[in-house]
């Protein structure tokens, strides 16, 4: 002890000797989430993992440490490979769970990066089968969401499909002429080409590599013909300008592929709308579209997509999560995002209860608001004369049958009916503002999964599982982007950017279970 006038102290000394525990063990409470980290990975078959390793050379820290390491550091909010190496230097926990072993941050990232690529998906499917076999979860019902996450990417990175055929299309025009004005002397130009543009090469539009073998040709020509300054300067023009501008543009758009946009940091990513609460709204960063599969708040399937929208999301989504676990759901259900007809067909061709909302749903149940007249939805349908009549009671008659292909190459087809006499209709200046007669399209399997899904929906067990719904992925959400704060990712490119939130899931369900065994 140690007094201060009237005041009394616990006795305070730097240099004191004293006998540490024997080992950590003593230090970690018997309770701690770091040890329901330790025994789930123990219980692990890490066979996957281990075939990564090539062996020879010098020894490789044990993949199960340093699985146990990142799990517990992302369950901690640590997602940096340099704050979870400081934890292993400074951190009992840590010092613990690695056997008091350091791996620098080099080594960290390489093994998040690269080894753990090809073992993710096996890691988190012997995860789901623990929790299957202490029954927390059962594969009855799936809750779907979606969320948009950053990517680790420039913020004015932006690479638009639109600006980079506009800029091509000019360093074309710029090739053009410059290959008029290189070639003017030569007169066996004409009989080669004829009446052809000079930017075309056997009818199509010329690339870099043929752009760099034709100023090679023409530069050799003005050498052994001579030629004019004005006529070589348009050739170093070609080799120094437009071609290393061809060649970036030609690049961005094998970036780009089918997207729109892409990041010139991160070229898997893709400019989205985040939700986020900013005074000018939300804000377009480069970033990913995140889909999770939940039951009983465990996530039970993920996967990572380059396109905003979550319609075409789902069925790739829930082909990814069987060939993970090699189990389909009892029930899937989701909200209005993803109600389509090639998602309705999906889950019926699979045998899979359809709980998936569709955009209309919510107004088609509140019976107090006024149908719109002229939603075609509304509109009664004549099956003996195949026939729907309008507000105005104008018959549409079927016409025929269009193909329709989705983005995702899902082919439908729909019959096209047909209005007469639109033009003396009271409503035609809403209904038909183009001054032709009204037309509708309908899928007739749509209306038939559609109404499935209906009473799919309104019945107890779907009213049930839509109150579910709203605290199942939206929890889950809320913990990993709230509470632990992962809004962007620390690794760049879709391979990757799939590894780290696999872990991240792992992380998730590891911490849920000794939520739920304290």
């Amino acid at each position: 002890m140690a007094r201060h006038g009237q005041i009394t102290f616990k006795a305070y000394q730097q240099d004191q000797m004293m006998l540490m525990p024997r080992n950590l063990e003593e230090l970690v409470p018997s309770n701690h989430k770091v040890r329901m980290v330790d025994a789930v990975i123990e219980e692990m078959s890490l066979d996957p993992l281990l075939s990564q390793y090539k062996g020879g050379g010098t020894s490789s820290y044990h993949p199960k440490m340093m699985l146990k390491v990142l799990v517990y550091a992302y369950t901690e909010r640590l997602y940096s490979s340099r704050r979870i190496a400081k934890a292993l230097r400074e951190n009992v926990l840590f010092m613990w769970l690695s056997g008091q072993q350091r791996p620098d941050f080099r080594t960290l990232n390489r093994f998040r990066g690269e080894m753990l690529r090809e073992a993710m998906e096996p890691v988190f499917a012997t995860v789901l089968e623990l929790l299957l076999q202490r029954g927390y979860i059962g594969f009855k019902d799936y809750f779907v969401d979606g969320t948009k996450v950053e990517a680790n990417a420039g913020r004015y990175t932006f690479v638009w499909k639109k600006s980079v055929k506009r800029y091509k299309a000019k360093v074309r025009e710029r090739v053009r002429e410059l290959l008029r004005q290189a070639e003017e002397e030569n007169a066996a130009e004409d009989a080669e080409y004829g009446d052809r543009d000079l930017e075309e090469v056997e009818g199509e539009p010329i690339s870099a590599e043929e752009l760099e073998q034709k100023a090679r040709e023409i530069e050799e020509r003005l050498k052994r013909q001579g030629g004019s300054k004005a006529a070589q300067k348009a050739v170093k023009a070609l080799q120094k300008d437009c071609m290393p501008r061809l060649r970036r543009y030609e690049e961005q758009e094998r970036m780009l592929g089918e997207r729109n946009s892409c990041s010139k940091t991160d070229p898997d990513s893709t400019f989205m709308r985040m939700k986020e609460t900013t005074a000018a709204g939300a804000p377009l960063k480069a970033g990913y579209n995140v889909q999770i599969g939940t039951e009983n708040q465990f996530v039970l399937g993920y996967s990572i997509h380059q396109r905003h929208a979550d319609t075409g999301c789902l069925i790739p989504h829930l082909e990814q999560s069987h060939r993970i676990t090699k189990r389909r759901p009892g029930n899937v259900i989701a909200d209005a995002g993803y109600g389509s007809e090639e998602n309705y067909a999906y889950l019926a061709a699979h045998g899979l209860g359809n709980y998936v909302k569709y955009n209309t749903f919510y107004q088609e149940q509140r019976p107090r608001r006024k149908p719109d007249p002229l939603n075609p939805e509304n509109w009664p349908h004549d099956a003996e004369h195949d026939a729907f009549r309008c507000p105005a009671g104008q018959a549409l008659v079927y016409r025929g049958i269009k193909d329709y292909v989705s983005d995702n190459g899902f082919r439908t087809h729909r019959r096209m009916y047909e209005a007469e006499g639109c033009e003396q209709c009271a409503w035609s200046a809403r209904c038909t503002p183009h001054r032709r007669n009204r037309c509708i399209m309908v899928s007739p399997a749509w209306r038939t999964w559609k109404s499935e899904a209906t009473l799919n929906l309104t019945s107890q067990t779907g009213r049930e599982l839509r109150a579910r719904r709203l605290v199942e992925p939206e929890t889950v959400f809320a913990c990993l982007k709230h509470n632990w704060g992962f809004r962007r990712f620390s690794l760049r490119g879709l391979e990757k950017v799939r590894t780290e939130w696999g872990l991240l899931c792992v992380a998730h369900n590891v911490a849920r279970l000794a939520t739920l065994a304290a």
